[in-house]
């Protein structure tokens, strides 16, 4: 029992717990996506539910990883042709169905948004999608954002009660912070936006990925990873660039609204 507490499990634990927590980010966007889809009324039910199956779910890829290893990483069809090659494996497969689904997802909210009967004054929210369906959603794309961040456990740690904890906690924070990043986007609804195009940028970010680990070249030239340094210049680049363009923004309402009582004080 002494051997399981010592500081190097401790410190793998705090690793994962801070890995799957920044990871889990990511989770909470897309979990608040298809929970908003069930209707105002389930929204909240919906978010809570997700992330707990979540956690169970991640917990049983973790068990299915730990013993099928070899299958998920070993290519089970080649592709040689003299314009394209590739080498797929189970998770090359995983990661670049994830990768797809993530780009279509985060394009058709976009487009959604832009969609003038949803800005209508008094328009009222309405469920495109059970609560049901929304849930099988949910665990199905967790497969895909889980599925690096169990390899990369294993690859850390053999202790399987060490990635376990680490799971279940930072699933506890996920749960804790999923109200909040609902209503913050409810309330800020620009950053809604910035947030589908960091799905999209994630979509993309696993399509390379996919594509690495699949050995994909198209006239001779290998698909790369896109470095996780870049994901996150680009990512703050975004935010930056949405910070900046909203204080801007008020500020040209706020002379805007200045100049109109300047004119009415004026005629008055």
């Amino acid at each position: 029992m002494a051997d399981l507490f010592t500081i190097e499990n401790l410190t793998t634990f705090l690793v994962l717990t801070a890995l799957e927590t920044v990871l889990g980010f990511d989770n909470l966007l897309y979990i608040s996506i298809e929970a908003k889809r069930t209707g105002p009324e389930n929204e909240a039910r919906v978010r809570r539910i997700g992330i707990v199956l979540a956690i169970g779910l991640r917990i049983v890829l973790l068990f299915v990883v730990l013993q099928l290893i070899s299958l998920f990483q070993e290519p089970f069809f080649t592709v040689d042709l003299p314009f394209v090659k590739a080498a797929l494996s189970g998770h090359a497969v995983i990661v670049l169905v994830g990768g797809v689904f993530l780009i279509y997802t985060a394009m058709k909210e976009i487009y959604h948004m832009l969609a003038a009967e949803e800005h209508a004054p008094g328009a009222v929210p309405v469920a495109t999608r059970t609560t049901t369906s929304a849930l099988v959603w949910i665990l199905l794309m967790y497969i895909v954002f889980s599925f690096d961040t169990v390899l990369s456990a294993v690859a850390l740690t053999q202790q399987f009660w060490v990635m376990t904890a680490a799971i279940i906690i930072s699933g506890v924070l996920m749960v804790w912070m999923a109200d909040a990043v609902a209503a913050f986007l409810k309330k800020n609804r620009m950053y809604e936006v910035l947030g589908l195009f960091v799905l999209l940028l994630v979509g993309v970010m696993l399509m390379s990925e996919g594509g690495h680990i699949a050995h994909l070249a198209f006239f001779g030239y290998d698909v790369l990873p896109m470095a996780k340094s870049t994901f996150y210049f680009v990512l703050a680049a975004l935010v930056i660039v949405e910070v900046v363009q909203s204080r801007y923004q008020r500020k040209l309402l706020s002379a805007q609204d200045a100049a109109r009582t300047v004119r009415a004080d004026a005629h008055g």
